[in-house]
């Protein structure tokens, strides 16, 4: 048996029409979507393949798109012949994606994923709508030099997605001011993100808040597949470790770079990457180079997995 480990993209990884050809050839990929819309009481699937983009990027539709898409091409990658000769050791994902990588590790139900995703989306969206602000990635630039600069402007660190990719976020001025001493320190790059809020920030505080009230009595089963957290970069033991690092996994780093170092020093080469969209080999090929990543999003790409 091959030991892998499946990682889910978070948010904007989606795209109009993502799952449709899983949707059409796999019966248990379509199964995926109809209990989707059955448990939100809309019609999901239809935004997915539909869209218009607008309403498809939305918080409160593109969060639960891209988790029942990732869950579909899970699916299909289970009754796949390649799913028997693999033992899944591991499963991360990208902010959003830790509650994919949640699901396939038997941690947490569909059902409950798919109603906390939609709530943790309100309890973002009102926050964003009372405390704004604004992110932006940094590219090529010393991570300890945009960590003391980040301090001194007030702005925070909200990703660090590869050695040369990190993201920070905060209010729109001090983020502002942070990317002006970046930019004359010589930053290659700077590139301001298309969002409404400093996600991954102290300003998400209430958010994280709220969220622990709906995390109270939902259930979460630890088993023998490890799941990663954005919040550590480590793997979660328990169920109380799990429900707190969903509430402060909102206001916290995430730290993908750590997550990768980390399943790679426990002896794994290879990735599938579950879901929409490949941003996640482009990080992990920055990250460690010798690990081998697969996407999971088409027919096309099942019949490719080779290990």
């Amino acid at each position: 048996m091959k030991n892998i480990a499946l990682i889910f993209p978070g948010q904007g990884a989606q795209k109009v029409g993502m799952g449709k050809e899983l949707y059409d050839a796999v019966p248990e990929a379509k199964a995926v979507f109809e209990k989707a819309n059955e448990v939100l009481g809309i019609n999901l699937t239809d935004i997915i393949f539909n869209g218009p983009e607008q309403t498809l990027t939305l918080t409160a539709n593109c969060q639960p798109a891209i988790f029942t898409m990732s869950m579909a091409a899970l699916a299909a990658f289970r009754v796949s012949e390649h799913f028997k000769g693999v033992d899944v050791k591991y499963t991360a994902g990208l902010s959003l994606g830790e509650y994919s990588a949640l699901c396939a590790a038997g941690v947490l139900s569909f059902e409950d994923a798919l109603r906390l995703i939609q709530k943790r989306g309100m309890c973002m969206e009102e926050c964003v709508s009372q405390n704004p602000g604004k992110m932006a990635a940094v590219i090529g630039f010393d991570k300890d030099r945009l960590i003391d600069i980040c301090r001194e402007t007030g702005s925070e660190v909200a990703n660090f997605n590869a050695p040369d990719q990190i993201v920070i976020s905060g209010y729109a001025d001090k983020v502002a001011k942070a990317v002006e001493i970046i930019t004359i320190a010589g930053c290659r790059k700077v590139i301001p993100l298309d969002v409404s809020g400093a996600f991954h920030s102290s300003l998400m505080q209430s958010a994280a808040d709220k969220f622990v009230m709906a995390l109270k009595d939902v259930v979460f089963t630890p088993g023998s597949i490890k799941v990663i957290t954005n919040v550590t970069g480590r793997p979660q033991e328990t169920s109380e470790e799990i429900r707190s690092n969903l509430s402060k996994q909102i206001v916290s780093s995430v730290q993908w770079v750590e997550t990768i170092h980390y399943i790679a020093s426990n002896g794994i080469v290879d990735c599938v990457e579950i879901g929409p969209g490949k941003v996640l080999k482009g990080l992990i090929r920055k990250i460690d180079p010798a690990i081998n990543v697969l996407n999971c999003q088409t027919p096309q790409d099942l019949s490719a997995l080779v290990f």
